[in-house]
């Protein structure tokens, strides 16, 4: 299988807005983010579906979004963290993680066709970063 675009961000290929990284998983910001602080939770060894992780990816993958969804929701002062598994953009298995206040935010669509900010994303991932 050719390396996603995650595997070459979790290997420093290609840069990224990293807030989180333990062992098994790898969290950072979405470059085209529905709102501030929009995460994406990945497991560092590729599989293309959640479904497909072993118990034990699974298990810590799902334990990391625990404990950056509580984080965002504490250090962003929202009340709400959504989490979303579409699996169908890159062929490696990843959880969005949403923060928000009211629904409307939580269901609209980033336009994927604006340059990212990357200054913005960076002061972000500076706030949020996860020691």
């Amino acid at each position: 299988m050719e390396d996603s675009i995650f595997t070459k961000i979790i290997n420093g290929e290609i840069p990224s807005h990293k807030i989180y990284e333990d062992e098994h998983t790898y969290a950072f910001l979405d470059i085209h983010p529905i709102t501030p602080g929009h995460t994406l939770v990945v497991p560092k060894r590729q599989v293309e579906f959640v479904w497909d992780l072993d118990e034990a990816t699974y298990q810590a993958l799902q334990s990391s979004v625990q404990k950056i969804a509580k984080h965002l929701r504490a250090t962003l002062g929202v009340p709400y963290v959504g989490e979303q598994i579409i699996g169908i953009d890159v062929p490696h298995a990843h959880i969005h993680l949403i923060p928000f206040t009211q629904i409307a935010e939580y269901r609209q669509f980033p336009d994927m066709t604006a340059e990212p900010d990357h200054a913005l994303l960076a002061g972000i991932a500076s706030k949020l970063k996860i020691e």
